[in-house]
Parts: C-alpha cells; sequence; structure tokens
C-alpha cells in the first residue's frame, strides 16, 4: 500500500484567528516603531539643539573635544550622521525579523499563511540591499557609542564641578543600554571571535573564545536590549526638552 506524506500547511489568518491573539504583537511592533521613527525624524529636523547644560539628547551632540580644542562637527553633520542608528536598527536581525512580520506579514506570525506576494527577489533591491551592511553600519555605531559615552561623562560636570542630576542618571542609563544593544549584535560577536574557526591556533585565541562565550549567552537577549534602548533614546531626549522648556525641575546635587 501506498503511503502519501502529508506537508504540513501554514494555516491562513482567518483560520488561526479563532482563540489566538496572535495579532496583538504585530501590532504592537507597528504602533512603536511608526511613533519612535516619526518621533525621532521630528527631533532631529526640527532645528533646536536639544541641549540643556550640562545635558545634550542622544540625538544630538553639538561639538566634539575638550578644552580650547573643539569642533562642531556632530552639530554640522547630524542629519548625515543619524542614518548610523537608524542603518544599525533597520538592518538589525532582530528588527527584520519584526517588521517584515508586522509591517508586512511576511509571515505575521509563526504557522500563520504569509500573503500572497509576486516573484521573491529577496535583499537583492533598494531599500532591502542595504541589509547586507548591516557589520558597516555596526562599526560606525561603535564610534557613536563613544560619542555619547564623552556626552555621558560632561553630564557629570557643571561649571567646573562634578556633580550629580537625575538627567545625568537619565543620560547613563540610555547609553548603559545602547551598549547592550549594540554589544549584543551578532555582528559584534562575530567580529569579537565568530570569524574564527580554531581558537587554540589563534593568537590570543584564549581572550577571544572566552568573549564570544561571553557574548554567545548575551545574544538571545538581544531583542529585548533593542526594546529597552528604542525607549530609553526618546525618552532622554523627551525629559531633555522638558527642561528645556522649563515644564519640569530636577534635583540636582553639587560637591
Amino acid at each position: 500500500m501506498a503511503v502519501e506524506a502529508l506537508t504540513p500547511r501554514p494555516s491562513s489568518a482567518k483560520e488561526a484567528s479563532p482563540g489566538r491573539a496572535w495579532w496583538i504583537e504585530p501590532a504592537l511592533t507597528v504602533i512603536c516603531y511608526s511613533a519612535f521613527v516619526i518621533y525621532a525624524t521630528w527631533s532631529v529636523f526640527d532645528q533646536v539643539n536639544v541641549v540643556y547644560a550640562p545635558y545634550v539628547s542622544p540625538f544630538f551632540s553639538t561639538w566634539l573635544g575638550f578644552g580650547l580644542l573643539k569642533i562642531p562637527i556632530i552639530g554640522i553633520l547630524l542629519p548625515i550622521l543619524a542614518v548610523i542608528p537608524l542603518g544599525l536598527r533597520g538592518s538589525c536581525y532582530y528588527y527584520r525579523k519584526s517588521y517584515f512580520r508586522s509591517f508586512f506579514w511576511d509571515p505575521p506570525a509563526c504557522a500563520i499563511q504569509e500573503l500572497k506576494r509576486g516573484r521573491y527577489r529577496g535583499e537583492t533591491r533598494f531599500p532591502w540591499v542595504l541589509n547586507n551592511y548591516h557589520r558597516y553600519f555596526l562599526l560606525l555605531s561603535l564610534v557613536v557609542i563613544v560619542f555619547l559615552w564623552v556626552d555621558v561623562v560632561r553630564a557629570f560636570i557643571y561649571q567646573g564641578h562634578f556633580f550629580v542630576g537625575l538627567g545625568s542618571l537619565v543620560m547613563l542609563v540610555n547609553v548603559i543600554l545602547l551598549g547592550l544593544y549594540t554589544f549584543t549584535c551578532h555582528s559584534f560577536r562575530y567580529l569579537m571571535g565568530g570569524r574564527i574557526d580554531r581558537f587554540s591556533k589563534a593568537r590570543a585565541g584564549g581572550l577571544w573564545q572566552r568573549a564570544t562565550m561571553t557574548l554567545n549567552r548575551l545574544n538571545p537577549q538581544h531583542g529585548a536590549w533593542a526594546w529597552y534602548s528604542m525607549f530609553s533614546v526618546a525618552l532622554t531626549d523627551v525629559y531633555i526638552r522638558l527642561l528645556m522648556a522649563g515644564v519640569i525641575h530636577e534635583p540636582r546635587v553639587i560637591f
């Protein structure tokens, strides 16, 4: 007797709907991502530098340098440099999965049938071809992280004195979350040791192996850090704007 193999067929959205709220996650993703992109675009291009001494929004960094050596390179190139974090997040493996599922239903959820489409072209056309440059966006983002850490150091210095304000702590938490998101990236793991075939034969192989094993343990939380850091960037910008507008007054301790 011939036995015909059965090939599982993904359920359509209508078939999967009864008793399953699979659509909640993609719907919330659409709302949050859209709100962040709209707010970030407005903040960068509204022609107001979000600076409240000694704080500066993570969307801005008006000066590079210390003492008498200061170059307003970031303020001049801000609209261009804004492409770096956008490129990192847009080409991120986690973000790609979430926005393909939520915005394009490709597919909307596990075991849910995707929408009918024409010829599949993968990531060979603009803008999807930019996803192939994810590791380069990562390298540029490492430079941005350095700039943000400089801003955080300055956020604890006011008129030549060390001080702690609520804004200092907000900026510190934000850059830590951004660092956790950046350093748990798959491409960073590859950069640190994933490219090495045999650690025993590589120079400083033991060090590279420990770094890679640490990143292997941290990598599963990459998606969570992506969300936390996205909210922290926006909230830090909002907090400094509220200080600028005089809506709130923060507690400060000057030493």
